[in-house]
């Protein structure tokens, strides 16, 4: 059953450009695990809006989770924590 994400991402302040890093970093995983971004956009990143928004699509339900546990991705905790303030994922529906 195919997975589709819309995530909405809140840069620290003074860290928008970090943020877009570590992005390009774990996003760079997702084909391995039967993923790909549809889009990725960015806002002028003022409250309230996040800085960006990313539709993911997930071939399965194991490729998310495999996604979400594969190591050089969680090994980047401390650079994702210094980067994002919040993040929001919703299930969505492509219309």
């Amino acid at each position: 059953m195919t997975i589709r994400l819309c995530v909405l991402l809140w840069a620290r302040p003074g860290a928008t450009e970090h943020l877009a890093a570590y992005e390009d970093k774990v996003l760079a995983l997702l084909s391995e695990h039967g993923g790909r971004i549809v889009r990725r956009a960015r806002t002028d990143g003022l409250d309230p809006a996040p800085t960006e928004i990313q539709l993911i699509e997930f071939a399965s339900r194991a490729g998310y989770d495999g996604y979400l546990a594969d190591e050089r991705r969680t090994a980047l905790a401390a650079e994702r924590d210094a980067a994002v303030a919040r993040t929001d994922i919703h299930p969505v529906t492509f219309v």
